[in-house]
């Protein structure tokens, strides 16, 4: 992507399946904040998404979807219910021993420069309120998300609703 970090790579067409394999661990370690995945719905992910990136192999990588996706998260319909326009990011994960070294804020700046691009106003995501989880809480906040809403989902796990403007967003 131009403009983009250059340790962020996107997948463009047919890497999907290579990419999931590659990411499928990363994204099983931290199950409990993203769930589980095959390798078939990790590639189904990928294909959909309107980002999907990553950095090194499986040092991180964000998947997110734009309002218009074929998806049936309930997070995801949460937003599309109060949103025409949005980019919603269904997972983000760095691994354990790739943090702290500004991972997540690239993979982030690359969806807002593409959502931006795209004229996306808003970049909406859901947080582990029960089961908590802290360290995503105060990584939103530092990025400018606040705080719009709450949901009881799957087996009474509760979730924060995030939002952040896009500001100088194409349109």
């Amino acid at each position: 992507m131009q403009g983009m970090n250059s340790a962020v790579r996107t997948f463009d067409g047919g890497t999907a399946a290579e990419a999931a394999a590659g990411l499928l661990a990363l994204n099983n370690a931290h199950a409990a904040e993203l769930s589980r995945l095959s390798p078939k719905a990790m590639a189904r992910l990928i294909d959909r998404a309107f980002l999907a990136c990553r950095i090194g192999e499986a040092d991180a990588f964000l998947i997110a979807f734009d309002e218009a996706a074929d998806y049936d998260s309930p997070n995801f319909l949460w937003f599309r219910g109060r949103f025409d326009r949005f980019v919603y990011v269904d997972r983000v994960a760095v691994a354990f021993p790739a943090r702290g070294r500004g991972f997540g804020r690239a993979l982030y700046e690359a969806l807002f420069e593409r959502a931006r691009a795209a004229g996306h106003v808003r970049i909406v995501c859901e947080v582990n309120a029960d089961p908590p989880n802290s360290a995503s809480d105060a990584f939103h906040a530092a990025m400018g998300f606040a705080v719009i809403g709450w949901a009881t989902i799957d087996r009474g796990k509760t979730v924060r609703y995030y939002a952040r403007a896009l500001h100088g967003a194409s349109t």
